[in-house]
């Protein structure tokens, strides 16, 4: 049986791990929508969303990842990570919709559990508790 510090360590090491490669796939994706990446644009279109918005949510994914990674702000953590569920969830519901290819939907659906894992397995210190 694990003692509880052996637990707390092996899931803080498995939320660092799955955060931080979350967070490198919305860096990496936030860029190349704000780039306005001619493939990333093609892709927007195709799920029939207009081309700005590419702007908006690369700006949020960059914000969000900022959030998530700085100490404190808790409220605006949980904050991100709901932004962050809502935007994958909502792009696997969209290329469900547009018929694309699994190879399409992938890295979308990777980025949604990346994200549920770093959420589930964040440390005490960066959850709300009902007393705060």
């Amino acid at each position: 049986m694990e003692t509880p510090n052996k637990s707390q360590k092996r899931n803080k090491i498995i939320y660092w791990i799955f955060t931080l490669w979350m967070s490198l796939g919305m860096i990496s994706t936030a860029i190349v929508q704000l780039l306005k990446n001619k493939d990333e644009l093609a892709n927007f279109t195709n799920l029939g969303y207009p081309s700005y918005l590419m702007t908006i949510i690369g700006v949020w994914k960059i914000l969000g990842v900022l959030v998530i990674l700085l100490p404190k702000r808790l409220l605006l953590k949980e904050w991100a990570y709901a932004g962050f569920f809502f935007v994958m969830s909502g792009a696997i519901v969209s290329h469900i919709i547009v018929n694309d290819p699994f190879s399409k939907k992938f890295p979308t659906i990777l980025l949604l559990v990346l994200v549920i894992i770093s959420w589930y397995f964040r440390p005490a210190e960066r959850k709300i508790s009902i007393a705060d």
